[in-house]
């Protein structure tokens, strides 16, 4: 399967120091990957990176020629004192087509209608976005992510702080997406939900563990090397360490060059 987004040794980070540090690999088109680690280990600094919010610091990543791409990012970036309705909030999602200032067809007013049923949220249409609960959000975020019609979505920690029932509609639309052949990356907290419902995923302690088959890069010697990794990361650490000071059997020397290399599964169990 072609690749949708490659990663050639990637460092990102902010004030010249990395966040997720030197990792090489392919997002494979049509695959459904878990981002996982501790708070602070790279996840939404990644997908950032991804999307082009954020320059690398070193190396590139590449998203594929012609690939749309819809990004969710986490609910506390949005601003819900915002007087909009959450029709609008879903419109928003036909900007690339229409133009900020575009104005909506039948087709649209259409595409807006049926994302809203899709995440059962039909009559919800001039809602105020703050009068909102917390799953009805996310679920009229994921409506703005439907409307996109997007190859390649990345979603950050969609999960959170919502109901039972809204994680579990949601995961539905995330596989009904990935059957489409869509290519779809997550932040999750939620281990189990990862080995439950998604193939593949990557484990970051700002340096990648392991990246490959969910089960066996969730298994336990990797999650260990992951918290060592995670514990004795240097906050105050130049943002690349020089060769000679490598040293591959200590985890206090993360901020070396090491990495996983999705292409041959270096790294996972």
């Amino acid at each position: 399967m072609s690749a949708c987004v490659n990663l050639e040794n990637l460092t990102l980070g902010y004030d010249s120091h990395p966040a997720v540090h030197h990792l090489n690999g392919v997002v494979r088109k049509g695959s459904l990957t878990a981002v996982v680690g501790a708070n602070g280990s790279g996840k939404s600094t990644l997908l950032k990176g991804i999307v082009g919010v954020l320059k690398p610091m070193a190396g590139a990543c590449t998203i594929a020629p012609g690939v749309k791409l819809a990004y969710l990012p986490q609910q506390s970036e949005l601003d819900r004192s915002f007087p909009a309705r959450v029709v609008d909030l879903i419109s928003l999602g036909l900007w690339p087509r229409r133009g900020l200032l575009g104005r909506h067809r039948s087709e649209d007013r259409e595409a807006v209608s049926q994302a809203l049923s899709a995440v059962g949220m039909e009559g919800f249409e001039k809602r105020p976005i703050d009068t909102l609960s917390g799953g009805q959000l996310q679920r009229a975020l994921f409506a703005r992510v439907l409307v996109q019609d997007a190859d390649l979505i990345l979603l950050d920690e969609p999960f959170n702080a919502i109901d039972a029932r809204t994680v579990t509609d949601l995961i539905d639309l995330i596989k009904h997406w990935y059957g489409e052949k869509r290519t779809i990356m997550v932040v999750v907290h939620d281990l189990d939900l990862v080995r439950q419902h998604f193939p593949e995923a990557l484990l970051l302690a700002r340096q990648p563990v392991a990246w490959g088959e969910a089960r066996k890069t969730l298994a336990p010697d990797n999650l260990l090397r992951a918290r060592q990794f995670h514990e004795a990361w240097d906050e105050n650490a130049p943002w690349c360490v020089p060769e000679e000071a490598r040293n591959h059997d200590d985890p206090a020397h993360v901020n070396s060059h090491d990495h996983v290399d999705h292409a041959d599964r270096r790294g996972v169990a």
